[in-house]
């Protein structure tokens, strides 16, 4: 059997196991760029004007709240850097960060996080369900957020690059739980 047929065999059954967390939500998620029509007065979120990801840096939406632009910013700033496991968590500055450090150092530059957290916390901090802007997904294992409709997240990478970085990946909620900050 040829490698990439064991590799998607192997993909497709871990994507059946269930984590031991809190019971994931099976709601759809946030996701995508750019913006599309809303009727007059309605504000712009990130159902419906996500960030733009240009050169590998997320641009925030015009209309969106200074906490999510602040955490747009954080994340382009570490963007790219190593990964080290543990990376983010004796502070929230460090020369690289796993997945819980990269999350920890966006929602702390936010101004939602004030202390840093592993994947197993986040699972259970802040509010359940999807947030308007930042959503963050966790389970003992892992976690990444989605901010203005963009995935942060250290998993996935190609080969030879790791860290955090700006995807636009879809999100399979059935594996994580989803909770947000207060009010985004």
């Amino acid at each position: 059997m040829p490698l990439r047929e064991i590799g998607l065999i192997c993909a497709s059954a871990l994507a059946g196991l269930t984590i031991g967390a809190p019971a994931a939500v099976a709601e759809p998620a946030p996701w995508g760029a750019g913006c599309m029509p809303t009727p007059a007065g309605a504000t712009r979120t990130s159902a419906n004007c996500g960030a733009e990801l240009s050169g590998g840096h997320a641009i925030a939406p015009p209309g969106a709240p200074p906490a999510v632009k602040r955490a747009i910013a954080a994340a382009n700033q570490i963007r790219g850097r190593p990964y080290v496991w543990g990376g983010g968590h004796a502070s929230f500055l460090s020369r690289g960060y796993d997945c819980s450090g990269a999350v920890g150092y966006v929602l702390h530059a936010a101004g939602v996080l004030d202390q840093t957290m592993v994947s197993g916390q986040l699972a259970y901090w802040g509010e359940s369900g999807l947030g308007r802007w930042i959503t963050v997904y966790a389970n003992n294992d892992h976690v990444f957020m989605v901010i203005a409709g963009l995935r942060f997240d250290t998993r996935d990478d190609p080969p030879g690059v790791t860290g955090p970085r700006w995807k636009r990946a879809k999100v399979d909620p059935r594996r994580f739980v989803a909770r947000h900050p207060l009010g985004l």
